[in-house]
């Protein structure tokens, strides 16, 4: 075989060397193709169709729950929609997609280095042209690539359980706003019916008073009754239209779109005993703490690659060249950055920094947590007392109001000592129901904090209703 032949073969084999390394870059680019942003809103105007299923609820304790639109919603119902179709956990659910990626960044290898030079003979004693092929690679990356792996996974494993912990919220503000709508209307009831009883009474009196059988100083008292209810009756329209709002905005509704609830969850009483191991272990059930750990885990990877990367950065790899004499070398290259300034120190320091700091948010997030729920089951309690107690103060006024009804209507007792006695009654139901809405919002709250449903006192005569 002649040199000529030798020579194109070469050049055969280079050919094919360049196209091949074009076609494999070629082969892993992506394309570019645009995302035009939304012009107008995707909320519902119909709550039927928005589906959702029992493992949409992140609580172990709702598994069994049926969702079914045929009916009102009840407390968990009003929850699973919020999980499934709420606008803001859809774009946090969109965030871990990009901790999947970062994730997947961190396990790539480090590319090496190509180096080519070529150099046209233009003059001078030489015979033919010259070249250099060199190929590198970065050592350092190498050695951190399992901590940057770990971190990765470590950051990944956090934003998941951020966006559990959102989802618990979102759970949270959903029996909130159900809570909410029951009681006001409850609330609602009452009043109306105190607003229509001094409404006759001031009727009845204001014509008494155009007889002349009344006067004015008499009247004046129910107009200023019948103007408190009417206000207090405005207030509270007020706020079940905001709730109302609220609770589908939630959903992903119109705020124009209806919502038949069910009836108020039961209110039994908490079992203290049984809540206790619950509250020692929140540590490894509660998201928020969970992830607090989970990027404390990511930091710690980020120390130990920052005392990797304090060591002198070093480069191998081999070059092929040819001069222009026709000679041709192999030679291995080292190169190595010489620590003299910069021995990673600062970013160690800031590491160590940013690990005690997250060690700190996490102790105080700990603490917040435990004493959060134990001041919520104080306060819960507090309340059960004074629940029971409004109870029987309601229980005895019903029952005079009951033994008065007979007396007035055989007209042994005058009309405004009966008005008197129904307002009293009437307040006393609403002062129950707010005690009653006060008491399931505050379970609400401790059941987000514990993350579980709560341990209730089953036996005969221990519930609140």
């Amino acid at each position: 075989m002649g040199c000529a032949s030798v020579t194109e073969t070469v050049r055969a084999y280079r050919h094919c060397f360049v196209m091949a390394l074009i076609c494999s870059f070629l082969g892993g680019c992506a394309t570019y193709a645009s995302l035009p942003l939304p012009t107008t809103p995707d909320l519902q105007r119909d709550v039927s169709v928005l589906m959702a299923k029992p493992e949409d609820l992140p609580l172990r304790e709702t598994a069994g729950h049926r969702f079914d639109l045929r009916r009102s919603l009840d407390i968990n119902d009003i929850a699973m929609i919020a999980v499934a179709h709420n606008s803001t956990l859809r774009a946090l659910r969109l965030k871990l997609g990009v901790a999947e990626a970062q994730a997947f960044q961190a396990g790539l290898l480090p590319n090496p280095q190509l180096n080519l030079d070529y150099g046209a003979l233009v003059s001078g004693p030489g015979i033919t042209n010259s070249h250099l092929i060199g190929l590198a690679q970065d050592i350092l990356p190498l050695l951190t690539l399992s901590t940057r792996k770990a971190e990765a996974a470590a950051a990944q494993n956090s934003v998941e359980l951020d966006l559990l912990w959102q989802e618990w919220q979102v759970v949270s503000q959903a029996r909130l706003l159900f809570v909410r709508a029951i009681s006001l209307r409850q609330q609602l009831e009452i009043l109306q019916r105190t607003r229509k009883l001094f409404e006759e009474r001031y009727g009845t009196t204001s014509a008494a008073m155009n007889r002349g059988d009344e006067t004015l100083q008499t009247v004046t008292p129910d107009l200023v009754a019948l103007r408190a209810a009417e206000m207090q009756q405005r207030d509270l329209d007020q706020l079940i239209l905001r709730n109302k709002h609220d609770l589908n905005a939630l959903l992903g509704l119109l705020p124009e779109a209806q919502i038949s609830l069910a009836g108020p969850p039961p209110l039994p009483r908490i079992d203290a005993r049984s809540l206790a191991p619950l509250l020692r272990d929140l540590a490894s059930r509660r998201p928020d703490l969970l992830a607090l750990r989970a990027g404390y885990d990511a930091d710690e990877e980020r120390v130990r690659q920052a005392i990797i990367e304090q060591f002198p950065r070093l480069s191998i790899g081999s070059n092929n060249a040819k001069d222009t004499s026709a000679i041709t070398t192999q030679s291995v290259s080292v190169t190595v950055t010489l620590p003299l300034f910069d021995q990673n120190q600062g970013k160690i320091a800031i590491e160590r920094a940013t690990r005690e700091q997250l060690r700190a948010e996490y102790q105080a997030r700990l603490n917040d947590a435990y004493s959060g729920a134990a001041r919520l089951l104080t306060e819960i309690r507090l309340l059960e007392s004074q629940y029971e107690a409004s109870r029987k103060n309601q229980r005895e006024l019903s029952a005079t109001a009951a033994t008065v009804e007979s007396a007035f209507q055989a007209k042994n007792i005058d009309e405004r000592t009966y008005i008197d006695l129904q307002s009293s009654l009437l307040s006393q139901e609403l002062a129950t129901a707010r005690l009653a809405q006060s008491i399931l919002e505050q379970r609400v709250m401790l059941q987000t904090l514990i993350g579980s449903d709560l341990p209730n006192v089953n036996a005969r005569g221990r519930r609140l209703r």
